[in-house]
């Protein structure tokens, strides 16, 4: 199967003063050892053999392209306002090519094997999210701040990657549209599966693959977590103690 990845390298509206730190107003564009941090969750995905093609999608079109690969497979478009209306506009799209993998222009250290770890991993559903659990995380960066939702049976934290299979997946974005300006309060995030499952998993009584098949219940669509095995899956580039901890991973690798 082929996969047409999705990069998300949007910026919200007004200044970005994470990315004035870094001497840009684009977090696309913040350094990365020595390049912009775009170029380096889009050259992993086209080293994956599972994907077939590159859609970046960005307000300011021209300079995020200016910082991408030489690659004939990677096309820019625009953007909307928020996640929610950019991927709604892709799914209407007739000339999209499916199933697609979405990620973002900040999961600096994404790598060939998590994209072929989490194509493979999310067969079989029409909705798949990377997840990466915090004992794991926490054993190989004890010191990292991320956003936890426990369960029974363990704690996650979102690595940064969506599979779609299909243009039936519309409603389940729509329901992300309703939270999404909470999607780091993972309370606020639960709620939205009412006051009786919320407080189930308050007290820790479900697992996440319960409270996914409940989700996929109320759309009619198969939701499942693909629990990466590379716990830096789930390190992204949110604020300055993430891109100094990044930075120092891959000086240690070089």
């Amino acid at each position: 199967m082929s996969w047409t990845a999705v990069v998300l390298a949007g910026s919200r509206l007004g200044r970005d003063a994470f990315a004035e730190q870094y001497g840009t107003d684009l977090k696309a564009l913040i350094p990365i050892a020595g390049e912009p941090m775009v170029r380096r969750p889009v050259r992993a995905l086209l080293e994956s053999e599972s994907v077939g093609r590159v859609i970046v999608m960005a307000q300011e079109t021209a300079r995020v392209a200016d910082a991408l690969p030489s690659d004939p497979r990677i096309s820019v478009r625009r953007s909307q306002g928020t996640i929610a209306e950019t991927m709604l506009g892709l799914i209407a799209d007739a000339s999209v090519e499916w199933p697609l993998l979405v990620t973002t222009a900040d999961h600096a250290l994404l790598d060939r094997a998590m994209v072929d770890e989490f194509c493979v991993g999310s067969k079989g559903s029409d909705v798949a999210i990377g997840v990466v659990e915090r004992a794991d995380l926490m054993k190989r960066l004890p010191a990292t701040k991320r956003t936890w939702l426990p369960f029974r049976g363990g704690a996650y934290t979102g690595a940064n990657l969506f599979a779609l299979r299909s243009s039936q997946v519309a409603p389940a974005v729509e329901l992300w549209r309703s939270v999404e300006q909470d999607r780091k309060k993972a309370w606020r995030v639960m709620s939205m599966l009412g006051p009786l499952m919320l407080a189930t998993v308050a007290l820790r009584l479900v697992s996440l693959d319960e409270v996914l098949n409940q989700v996929g219940g109320k759309l009619k669509l198969s939701v499942k977590a693909v629990r990466l095995s590379n716990p830096l899956a789930g390190v992204d580039v949110d604020k300055a103690e993430d891109h100094a901890l990044i930075e120092a991973i891959l000086a240690r690798r070089a």
